[in-house]
């Protein structure tokens, strides 16, 4: 029987229960990707991080499922990643994290804060399926761009209230684009404390709605720094569950994010050594 020291963590919070959960396993030995993907669909979370030391003893591998897919970068993952990590070694102060591609992930830690190094994606015009726009609840919108790297429509729309209230029907909005990992649409915000707030739909690669994500600011950053004329913005995801991040442009290819996670429930899962 093989044991994996496994942890829930609500990222993008300071309360339990709210921000985006993420599953968290801290591998001694490899899992294959079946194994990974089977585990992933067991906990049910949009995704779970899969953490394994790597020899030169300041770095670790991570790799991304959600419940029907490995995901090559997700911010709330590493997010609870990163907690774990900082828990168990309280002498540690920064971290190094590969993902599946080789991109290097710096984290450091900031009394009750966590900042994560991500790189900075650009967009590109995409003009929004009609048949999209309509499962969202949506009649018309500001902008419409896509991001390459992550395979996500952005959508601006002029109100953060409408954002709020939105109600997709799920079924149609899969059947209405057959070449993207999800839709994010975002919105400038009437909140003093935030600069634009947003939510994330992505039935085609993941659950209907993730509640706060920490991926799409690698582009939604720049995005906004643009139109806002800011390096440094604070960005609330109005999902049910709500969440929070402080984004800052630190150079044309990097940024950080910076929140914090609180860790829910920690255990072992069991695995057939014969699997």
């Amino acid at each position: 029987m093989r044991k994996i020291e496994t942890y829930i963590i609500d990222s993008f919070t300071d309360e339990p229960f709210k921000g985006n959960p993420a599953g968290v396993c801290l591998m001694t030995s490899d899992l294959s990707v079946n194994e990974m993907q089977l585990i992933a669909k067991e906990l049910g979370l949009s995704e779970t991080a899969f953490v394994n030391k790597i020899n030169d003893g300041v770095g670790f591998s991570i790799r991304y499922f959600s419940p029907k897919m490995e995901i090559p970068l997700c911010g709330h993952a590493t997010l609870a990643a990163s907690k774990v990590i900082f828990e168990k070694e309280k002498q540690k102060e920064s971290i190094r994290f590969l993902n599946i591609h080789g991109l290097q992930l710096d984290i450091q830690k900031n009394g009750e804060y966590i900042i994560m190094e991500f790189p900075i994606y650009e967009t590109e015009k995409q003009a929004a399926p009609n048949k999209l726009l309509s499962a969202l609840g949506l009649k018309k919108v500001v902008n419409s761009e896509y991001n390459n790297e992550t395979r996500i429509l952005l959508l601006e729309i002029e109100n953060a209230l409408e954002l709020r209230i939105l109600s997709p029907d799920f079924e149609q909005l899969k059947k209405s684009h057959d070449s993207i990992n999800g839709v994010l649409v975002t919105s400038k915000s009437q909140q003093p404390d935030y600069d634009f707030e947003s939510r994330y739909f992505w039935p085609w690669s993941g659950t209907n709605e993730d509640p706060v994500t920490g991926g799409t600011h690698t582009f939604l950053a720049k995005y906004w720094s643009r139109k806002l004329g800011k390096k440094k913005m604070n960005s609330f995801q109005c999902s049910e569950r709500t969440g929070f991040m402080e984004v800052e442009l630190i150079s044309e290819e990097k940024m950080t994010i910076k929140s914090k996670a609180q860790i829910i429930l920690r255990g072992e899962l069991e695995l057939s050594s014969d699997k």
